[in-house]
């Protein structure tokens, strides 16, 4: 089949019948991140070799890291979510110089944000009680922020790609980048004898690779839809703008995680000590595994539902929402069975070194599987909006769970009703539950809406 053919395909996929675009999109995201989960727990694994200093440097640096990598998935989903509009409206142009914006953008906070927070980074890191461990932090820091060009262009070329439904190179590059990192880690961290520093090299140089590769698809072999040229691109700051639009509600949902998590911890502390803390951490892994499936399901969405409300097909928007829906749920309800059977089984993979901890994190396991169950709603609510381009919709949606009932309830249960660990659990599990429901019944009524005032446009 010719390059032609193959950019052809691609788009009439993602415009196309929304069931089957939803199925072909989103299985290939969905093994990029599971190979990217894989890839940050083995990068841990090796980092642990380093002693306790170097795995809570490396703690301490990540909530900055996240947020940094969020608004670069932000950036990424705001190109992606304008390109899918642009693409169902059959403006290729718009499509090329959003994309072409969307690296801008990247290139632009990759040179800004280090020169920030390099000035301040002693005094973040103090802040945050990295104490003796701040200059091993800030050892490794430095050097990921001077390259954080290499980190950022990655997520937003692989949205490009998976903009226009060319969704399997994306998920080689994730592939590429990780299998990569695995490798030179331990020859970076203990053959070449730089220790956590190496850590940082490592992840450098397994994304220069994969920056090279993607960025040598859309320029020099000019193979996809898409067309990176500086000559065809007029920059505009209304494009600039709607990509920031989705790009600070999505960064925005990484902070507010970061701080129900800093919650959680504080109640844990407070009611158990390191213990409690040591079984969120454990736990949390596995739920973030149970994600997976729905944010591959979520980044399809996106795309489906972006293309076909810029080519003002609302009954496929609405179609893709409902059966992406229905998808995840099935996922969800499965893995929400296999969790809760074999919680003994999983927490002994997290707590071989203390077998003590077994019993409290197939607890913490078994409660978290009503939250599992309904991560659908919540998160394939979340990315249709963000493919309608409503991002701040989207936010709310994030904040009233996580900051409103999965912290009022983890106070009632864990505090009010004198329940301990196991309320916050509790808390937590029903909290999301409520939440993630308000956001299927709002995402509704929404697209009801849309229905209802777009019906004689639709065909």
């Amino acid at each position: 089949m010719s390059s032609a053919d193959n950019k052809n395909d691609n788009i009439s996929i993602v415009t196309g019948d929304p069931k089957r675009a939803i199925r072909k999109l989103s299985w290939p995201i969905m093994v990029s991140m599971f190979v990217t989960f894989a890839y940050n727990l083995a990068d841990t694994i090796w980092v642990a070799g380093l002693g306790t200093d170097a795995l809570a440097a490396l703690g301490f640096f990540m909530p900055i890291f996240l947020i940094i990598i969020g608004l670069g998935n932000g950036i990424g989903s705001g190109a992606n979510s304008l390109i899918a509009r642009a693409i169902g409206a059959k403006d290729k142009k718009k499509a090329d110089n959003s994309a072409m914006h969307g690296v801008l953008l990247t290139v632009i906070i990759s040179i800004v944000a280090p020169i920030i927070l390099i000035f301040f980074l002693n005094d973040i890191l103090l802040l945050m009680g990295a104490g003796v461990v701040a200059p091993l932090t800030a050892e490794y820091a430095q050097i990921i922020l001077l390259g954080l060009i290499v980190l950022l262009l990655p997520s937003v070329g692989s949205s490009i790609l998976r903009s226009e439904g060319d969704v399997n190179r994306a998920m080689n590059v994730m592939i590429i980048t990780a299998v990569l990192n695995i490798i030179l880690d331990p020859i970076f961290i203990y053959i070449l004898n730089l220790g956590l520093a190496g850590a940082a090299y490592a992840t450098l140089i397994s994304s220069l690779i994969s920056t090279i590769v993607i960025f040598y698809w859309l320029i020099i072999k000019k193979d996809t839809y898409l067309t990176l040229s500086r000559k065809d691109f007029k920059f505009d700051f209304k494009i600039i703008k709607e990509i920031v639009y989705i790009a600070v509600p999505a960064t925005s949902e990484v902070i507010t995680f970061s701080i129900v998590s800093l919650v959680i911890n504080f109640m844990l502390s407070f009611i158990s000590g390191p213990l409690g803390v040591a079984v969120y951490t454990a736990g949390w892994r596995i739920v973030n595994l149970a994600m997976i499936p729905h944010m591959g399901l979520g980044t399809a969405t996106l795309t489906v539902v972006g293309a076909a409300y810029g080519g003002r097909k609302f009954k496929k928007l609405i179609t893709a929402y409902d059966y992406s829906v229905k998808l995840g749920l099935a996922i969800s309800v499965v893995s929400g069975i296999i969790i809760f059977l074999f919680a003994p089984q999983i927490a002994m993979m997290f707590s071989y070194a203390d077998l003590s901890l077994i019993p409290a994190i197939s607890e913490f396991l078994r409660v978290l599987c009503i939250f599992c169950i309904a991560l659908p709603l919540g998160i394939l609510s979340s990315s249709t909006f963000q493919g309608l381009g409503k991002a701040f919709i989207s936010l709310f949606l994030t904040v009233q769970r996580t900051l409103v009932f999965e912290l009022i309830f983890m106070y009632i249960f864990a505090f009010l009703l004198d329940m301990g660990t196991n309320g916050v659990w509790w808390g937590l599990s029903l909290g999301g539950l409520v939440g993630y429901v308000v956001s299927y019944i709002i995402t509704k009524i929404y697209l009801r809406e849309i229905d209802k005032v777009y019906l004689e446009n639709d065909i």
